[in-house]
């Protein structure tokens, strides 16, 4: 049978030999909603071709951008979360630990490693927002404050990506602590004089950004980030007036002096590298 047929309005294809477009080959922004290939996407480091809208990605995607030939060896990889308060809303604690876990593949909401960029020893920590919105229980604590200690050892520059929605609230006063247990462990790296660069990402609120994200030697961002403490839409209602436009972004916190610069994720890798070698 043949593959198609010409009839007066062209060249038909019959049903039965149409094919599916497979998932996941293109990619629509969903800022432009330009349509590109998802190859061209991901080489252009999730960053949108048309209109430079930075896709929110988790630790895998910056382990592979920014470690040589995404080569790494990770820290305290099997780190889970307890349940000190026997905590319970719609479900228990333990259950959405597991469903997290089942949903996103990761342990918990940060990843730490240390490996080579551009052939420098680096630390690295990246949060992953996919597992319970990023938020900062002790586990995730923990593993910052190891990493510090691992980069204080080894006098490896410490890089920490934040993505977090803020405390987790399932821990309470536990989740809190890690504010005072990562700022802690920040002096004793500034004490060994070794660099700290803080990346905040989109969304860096809460906690995370009153403690350890907002403590870097230098705090950087990319580019239209949602940067805080508490959301617009809480602030809105408690002040009872509109907020300034932009307000919350990371070029309205550049403008008034909460960020050293922005930068691009396509550029992210050999800008680390360069501020890196200048801090030698």
């Amino acid at each position: 049978m043949a593959w198609y047929k010409r009839d007066k309005k062209g060249i038909v294809t019959p049903t039965e030999n149409k094919k599916e477009t497979p998932d996941g080959l293109w990619y629509k922004c969903p800022k432009c909603k330009q349509v590109m290939h998802s190859r061209e996407h991901k080489q252009n480091a999730y960053v949108c071709i048309h209109c430079n809208y930075h896709t929110r990605v988790g630790s895998n995607e910056y382990f592979e951008i920014l470690f040589d030939r995404g080569e790494f060896t990770e820290l305290n990889a099997n780190m889970s979360s307890a349940d000190p308060l026997s905590f319970v809303d719609t479900k228990n604690y333990p259950a959405r630990i597991q469903q997290a876990q089942y949903k996103s593949g990761l342990k918990d909401a940060v990843r730490t490693a240390h490996g080579k960029m551009n052939g420098e020893s680096i630390t690295l920590a990246v949060m992953d927002f996919g597992f319970i919105g990023g938020s900062m229980g002790s586990v995730v604590g923990e593993k910052i404050a190891k990493a510090i200690d691992y980069a204080r050892e080894k006098k490896a520059p410490l890089i920490i990506v934040s993505k977090s929605g803020g405390a987790r609230m399932m821990e309470a006063g536990y989740s809190l602590m890690q504010m005072a247990k990562t700022s802690a462990k920040l002096a004793l790296l500034a004490e060994a004089k070794v660099p700290y660069i803080s990346l905040l990402t989109d969304p860096t609120t809460g906690g995370v950004s009153a403690s350890f994200s907002m403590l870097g030697d230098f705090n950087i961002a990319e580019p239209e980030a949602l940067i805080g403490f508490a959301g617009p839409r809480i602030i809105r209602e408690t002040i009872g007036r509109d907020l300034p436009e932009g307000f919350q972004t990371s070029e309205y916190l550049l403008d008034h002096g909460f960020l050293d610069f922005i930068v691009n994720r396509t550029e992210l890798k050999n800008k680390l590298t360069k501020l890196l070698q200048m801090l030698k």
